[in-house]
């Protein structure tokens, strides 16, 4: 049986390591609107942050449902987000074809802490097709689940019918989830993470996506000769 690999999304597909805050800003702003709430400057500020614990003090002190901002601030976000994938203002890293000349030989997944639409958005607009996406829905105990909690990892892993593989990310929590999910690990070089030391459990470093090829002709002839 192939080796199925997956991978993390910001930092490994798309340019940069997180969401823009100013996305998850106006997010809060503008859900605060349609539910017809007005906080205090300093209030509006901790909506605009993901502090779950301030979200519900203050949508409560607003009389508004917490879970129902938080949804919308959410699908916000992610509308934006897609606007700036279309128009070029978060681009695509230029090694992921890699990725899909993997997709003739083996299993691959998408698998992020960020937002499940997004995460959907991507796999559709990559030219190439993911067996499995997961990323977090719009609830508190999704948020509460993001790497380095191997959850999402463990859904795509069972969806998959499989419970070994290689987990590609830009990031320590990437890899501590991916080792406590029971997968190898590739730490991907990126420019933000260029000068940051090698986590200590990751199995191998890439460079570039492009070494994808040798990486699972490795993993493949360790496989074998088990």
């Amino acid at each position: 049986m192939s080796i199925p690999i997956l991978f993390d999304m910001d930092g490994v597909i798309l340019e940069g390591p997180r969401t823009d805050p100013q996305v998850y800003a106006k997010a809060a702003d503008m859900a605060l609107s349609e539910l017809g709430a007005d906080p205090a400057a300093t209030h509006r500020d901790d909506l605009r942050r993901h502090d779950l614990d301030g979200i519900r003090t203050h949508c409560a002190a607003l009389g508004i449902d917490p879970a129902a901002f938080w949804e919308l601030k959410e699908e916000y976000a992610s509308e934006m987000t897609h606007e700036r994938i279309r128009s070029g203002e978060r681009g695509l890293y230029d090694d992921i074809d890699a990725i899909g000349d993997l997709t003739a030989t083996t299993t691959v997944g998408l698998v992020t802490n960020n937002r499940h639409a997004t995460a959907e958005f991507v796999a559709d607009y990559v030219p190439f097709d993911f067996d499995v996406v997961r990323g977090r829905r719009p609830t508190f105990t999704e948020y509460n689940r993001r790497k380095p909690d191997p959850y999402f990892l463990e859904d795509a892993l069972s969806e998959l019918a499989v419970n070994s593989g290689i987990y590609v990310g830009d990031s320590l929590k990437d890899v501590t989830a991916g080792r406590a999910a029971g997968l190898e690990t590739a730490y991907l070089r990126r420019p933000h993470n260029r000068d940051v030391d090698r986590p200590t459990d990751a199995t191998r470093v890439l460079e570039s996506l492009s070494e994808l090829s040798s990486l699972y002709a490795a993993a493949e002839c360790e496989n074998e000769s088990e």
